[in-house]
C-alpha cells in the first residue's frame, strides 16, 4: 500500500450540523446492533493481507478482522464517526491507518491492495459508481471485494414501499439509498461476483433490512 497524501477533511465543504453531528452518532447506534454481528463475521471471514475500508464509520468491523489481516485503510468523511472508532482501532490487533476521506476519489496507486470490503456503506455514497470503479482499479488483479449492504428488495410489494420512503430515509440518515441494486453495480463496474446471499436481515424492517453479502473479484 503506497498512498498519496490524502485531502485534509477541513478543505471540504460543511455538511450542516445534523449530517456532520448527528448522523454519525445516529449510524452507530444503530450499527452497533448485536444481531449485525454475524454479518460482520461473514463477511469479514477470508480477508488477508493489506485492506481497503470504504465507509469504515466508527469502526465495528475491526473486532472481527482475520488474523490474516496485515493493515486496514479506513476510508472515512466524519471526523466524529473516526472519534468514536478510537477505543476500537485502538485496541485493534491489527495496523488501522485513516488515510483517505472519500471513496469516490482514492488517493492510492494502482493495485495496492489485496482485499476491500464495504458494510452498509454504498447506500450513502454519491456516486456507488465511481466508489467501485476506484476500488477496482486500488485492488490487485484477483484481489477481493467483501460486502453486507442493504438495497432492493427481492420482492416488489417492499419494493413500492421503499421507493416510497426513500426521500424520508435519505434525510434522516445522510443521503442513505434504499432501492441500490449490488448486483447491477457490481456488473456494471467489471467486478466478477463470486459469492452472493440476498435475505432480509433479522429485526430489521424488510423495506430497509434487505441485504445483499457476498464477494466479488477484481479481474
Amino acid at each position: 500500500m503506497t498512498p498519496q497524501t490524502p485531502r485534509s477533511a477541513a478543505t471540504e465543504q460543511s455538511p450542516g450540523f445534523y449530517v456532520e453531528h448527528v448522523v454519525p452518532r445516529l449510524v452507530n447506534l444503530t450499527c452497533a446492533a448485536k444481531t449485525a454481528d454475524p454479518l460482520r463475521r461473514r463477511v469479514c471471514a477470508g480477508l488477508v493481507g493489506s485492506v481497503v475500508e470504504v465507509g469504515f464509520g466508527s469502526g465495528l468491523n475491526v473486532p472481527h478482522y482475520p488474523a490474516a489481516v496485515t493493515t486496514v485503510a479506513a476510508v472515512e468523511p466524519s471526523d466524529v464517526a473516526w472519534r468514536l472508532a478510537a477505543e476500537r482501532v485502538q485496541g485493534a490487533r491489527v495496523q488501522v491507518e485513516r488515510s483517505a476521506f472519500d471513496g469516490q476519489d482514492l488517493p492510492y496507486r494502482d493495485h495496492s491492495f489485496d482485499g476491500a470490503i464495504s458494510t452498509w456503506s454504498l447506500c450513502t455514497i454519491t456516486d456507488p459508481v465511481a466508489a467501485l470503479q476506484e476500488l477496482r482499479r486500488v485492488l490487485k488483479p484477483g484481489g477481493r471485494f467483501h460486502f453486507v449492504e442493504h438495497g432492493l428488495a427481492p420482492d416488489e410489494d417492499v419494493r413500492r414501499w421503499q421507493r416510497r420512503l426513500e426521500p424520508l430515509q435519505k434525510k434522516i440518515f445522510g443521503g442513505c439509498h434504499l432501492t441500490r441494486s449490488m448486483m447491477d453495480l457490481l456488473n456494471s463496474t467489471g467486478f466478477v461476483v463470486r459469492e452472493l446471499d440476498i435475505f432480509y436481515g433479522e429485526g430489521s424492517p424488510k423495506f430497509g433490512g434487505a441485504y445483499s453479502l457476498g464477494v466479488a473479484v477484481s479481474p
